[in-house]
């Protein structure tokens, strides 16, 4: 949790280890990796040209890589290729699996975890990364080398994508970087993780930072978006483009600070909190935990260092809330606690923090949708 720039034995690598991974070349891609793709502790990965709709999700398992596996499925004619040197529709409720631009030579150290990127989890697309002989997802084993597959699983809007579209984004770990709730608590007395109306707020800490769900009546403005079930096709390579209420109701409050979820409804809400990642971390949000309901709260959970660090001067961002209920209508709260953070050590302060001045596209986020919408604006407003 150190803010200074002490270099640590353990930690998640910096931007300035990634670009020297990339010059040593254990992160290796074709094309060339660009610096738009690097992020403070993160890389963006990218999908490569061809893509393969698949009759199921599934794991290679340690004896299998991804491409024998991909091999069965066409023996069995459960299978069919895409050619993503174009814009391609990927279908919502199918599967299907990517080559990426990027590949791995990780040295024995070096371990990585991948998740999906912000903009990506608030269309909900589904992606999990794949590498070859894995018993599990978006993990990669210290001293893997070889390609990166990624699932892709649109559930309620079918998507345009294309070869360099970035869906999701990996990070390299050494060595234990897990902050325990004593440092947590400790680094907050010194340096503060969590905010209420832009100043320093009690933290509720176990197991990871807990945030609860803004559900105060705003005069009319939204509290929650619902996504539509019916909308148009939507292109990942068109920014600021679509209107929003052809893909989200927006969802007013009721003055009782309430909302009752349908089930398998996807959501959009904000955290009442703003949280704050400090310099030398990054965090994480648990994406499902049957302590706070039988929903699931984040599709897309990591955050860069530096994020919360306003330019109005305020302290802390709102975290925004994927959200879908499972099974049964579920009741929340204004206040309820719903989702953890967990802070991960850094293995040393990065050059560059997460802002608008590295072109952030949610450093100033309140209930922001994803980066391909328009501003909303209510009918019947200036």
């Amino acid at each position: 949790m150190s803010a200074d720039t002490t270099i640590n034995d353990h930690g998640i690598l910096p931007i300035q280890s990634l670009r020297a991974g990339i010059r040593d070349g254990w992160i290796a891609a074709d094309p060339g990796i660009i610096d738009a793709q690097l992020q403070p502790a993160s890389l963006d990965l990218r999908l490569g040209s061809t893509a393969y709709r698949v009759v199921s999700s599934f794991l290679p398992g340690p004896d299998r890589t991804v491409e024998q596996k991909l091999a069965e499925f066409d023996r069995y004619q459960e299978m069919y290729e895409l050619d993503l040197s174009k814009p391609t529709v990927l279908e919502r409720g199918c599967v299907y699996i990517v080559p990426l631009a990027e590949r791995l030579s990780l040295p024995a150290g070096v371990s990585a975890v991948a998740s999906p990127k912000s903009s990506t989890g608030r269309l909900d697309v589904f992606t999990r990364l794949i590498v070859d002989r894995a018993s599990g997802f978006e993990k990669v084993a210290a001293g893997y080398s070889g390609p990166m597959y990624l699932e892709i699983a649109p559930r309620t809007f079918s998507i345009v994508v294309r070869a360099g579209d970035r869906l999701n984004q990996i990070r390299f770990r050494v060595g234990a970087t897990d902050t325990s709730d004593v440092q947590l608590q400790a680094a907050h007395d010194i340096d503060p993780v969590i905010f209420a109306g832009g100043a320093s707020a009690e933290a509720v800490i176990a197991d990871g930072l807990w945030v609860s769900v803004d559900l105060a009546d705003r005069g009319g403005e939204p509290i929650a978006y619902r996504a539509r079930r019916h909308a148009p096709l939507l292109d990942l390579s068109k920014v600021a483009h679509y209107d929003p209420l052809d893909f989200w109701e927006p969802i007013a409050g009721d003055g009782n600070g309430r909302l009752i979820l349908n089930p398998d409804d996807f959501y959009l809400l904000a955290s009442r909190e703003g949280v704050r990642v400090p310099p030398g971390s990054s965090a994480e949000m648990v994406p499902y935990d049957t302590a706070a309901g039988e929903f699931r709260v984040h599709y897309a959970g990591f955050f860069d260092p530096g994020f919360g660090h306003r330019a109005d001067g305020s302290g802390g961002t709102p975290a925004v809330l994927e959200v879908r209920s499972h099974e049964v209508p579920f009741a929340l709260e204004h206040g309820q606690r719903v989702a953890r953070l967990k802070y991960e050590q850094l293995l040393a302060v990065p050059d560059v923090l997460y802002g608008s001045g590295l072109g952030s596209n949610y450093a100033e986020q309140r209930l922001t949708l994803a980066k391909f919408f328009k501003p909303f604006v209510r009918r019947g407003a200036a």
